[in-house]
């Protein structure tokens, strides 16, 4: 028997015998932060350009983290040192796409919490600059990102710098209701993430990163689905669900509940952290009454609980990590990982929701940015409830108004 409409509303999100007033809680956090930018005007890819750049003013580009110059060849092909970031490579177009990722789902996340306008309406001009303005928006792909000098002008691996479109996706769901997004702007910004989804699934950089075996091909998955959510692309959301079941937990989810691909590299710990966020973001974006990827487990009992499990005592004590500490930025970790928020509320496990709250919410450390995708948890918690809305097949009049009853 499904609960009724009154229970779910009550709980937010799927939440066992675990629940947060996440409004309450992040208020001050977030209107601090959405204060802060509402002085702030959009900055999009054609505010600069490299002249390494194979592409146009309106292409995304960026270069490779860990490749340097050789030093027994310095004019030719570079070198790759796993691990090791290059300060001197073209960052300016991830920069801006990071600012946009942190500005318009603190915005957001104000106007949720207030449903003062002027919030909305800020995080409208970005929207509109980034994804609809013929002067000033981003092409829908990647096609120059993650360049190598002297060897190629970009790469699949590339797709991951778009992780930081995952949360705007999102934030656009939750402004829909406020009226500041007209018609045509839905419509320009659901075109855009629609044409990139196509590229994503069709482009050779696409499907090579969608076949990765590691966080790559775990964030692939994270972003069809956050962009066919915005869409309503139920063919991609299905093929997703179907993926996270078929491939990314059997191929990436050991029997101790860790990931071996990420714990082989020069960063383990916070790699095992950001694979996971990405998991527990699919889990949370794709879950439903009738399908329910939180608790999904293989035969052997692998799945996203166990890796919780294998993880969560490190979170909680890092001294305690077994592995080699990451070569670069090892004391930045942990933040307030969305993973113990989410998987404690789905899955009923106050312990996760209280270590999340004694974590760092925030960075000014670039790297941390950079792998840090979900920083606005507010935006988060009605996502089960309207989409379990749906489910119950009301008039979609009636389902808005009881999405709108509460924040």
């Amino acid at each position: 028997m499904k609960p009724s409409v009154g229970v779910l509303l009550l709980c937010g999100i799927p939440c066992g015998a675990s629940t947060i007033d996440l409004a309450a809680w992040e208020r001050t956090r977030v209107l601090k932060a959405a204060n802060e930018y509402l002085d702030q005007k959009p900055i999009t890819v054609t505010a600069s350009h490299s002249p390494r750049s194979a592409g146009g003013p309106h292409d995304f580009f960026s270069e490779g983290d860990y490749w340097w110059p050789d030093p027994s060849n310095p004019s030719g092909p570079y070198i790759q040192r796993d691990g090791i970031t290059n300060p001197d490579n073209f960052d300016a177009h991830r920069q801006a796409l990071m600012r946009l990722s942190v500005q318009v789902p603190a915005l957001v996340a104000a106007w949720k919490i207030t449903r003062n306008e002027r919030y909305a309406k800020h995080a409208v001009l970005h929207l509109r600059a980034w994804f609809i303005d013929e002067a000033t928006r981003m092409n829908p792909n990647l096609q120059y990102a993650q360049a190598i000098r002297g060897r190629v002008t970009g790469r699949g691996t590339g797709i991951i710098d778009t992780v930081h479109l995952v949360e705007v996706a999102r934030a656009v769901e939750v402004l829909e209701p406020s009226g500041t997004l007209t018609s045509a702007d839905l419509q320009g910004i659901r075109r855009w993430f629609d044409q990139y989804t196509i590229w994503m699934t069709t482009h050779p950089y696409g499907i090579a990163e969608r076949d990765a075996a590691n966080n790559h091909g775990t964030c692939w998955v994270m972003q069809v689905a956050a962009f066919a959510h915005l869409t309503g692309d139920r063919k991609q959301l299905a093929y997703c669900v179907n993926r996270f079941k078929t491939t990314l937990v059997p191929n990436q989810v050991a029997a101790d509940g860790s990931f071996p691909q990420e714990l082989s590299r020069t960063k383990p710990y916070s790699y095992s952290l950001f694979n996971l966020e990405a998991l527990a973001t699919i889990c949370q974006i794709l879950s439903s009454q009738r399908d329910n990827l939180w608790t999904f487990e293989l035969p052997d009992g692998r799945g996203v609980r166990r890796a919780m499990n294998f993880i969560v005592p490190y979170i909680r004590n890092k001294k305690s990590w077994p592995l080699p500490a990451d070569v670069m930025y090892f004391n930045d970790w942990p933040m307030r990982q969305a993973s113990l928020l989410f998987a404690g509320l789905a899955l009923g496990n106050n312990e996760y929701v209280e270590l999340w709250k004694t974590l760092p919410p925030d960075s000014k450390v670039e790297e941390v940015i950079r792998n840090f995708f979900v920083r606005q948890p507010v935006l988060w918690s009605s996502l089960a409830r309207r989409r379990y809305l749906k489910e119950l097949q009301l008039p979609h009049q009636q389902r808005q108004k009881l999405w709108l009853m509460r924040v």
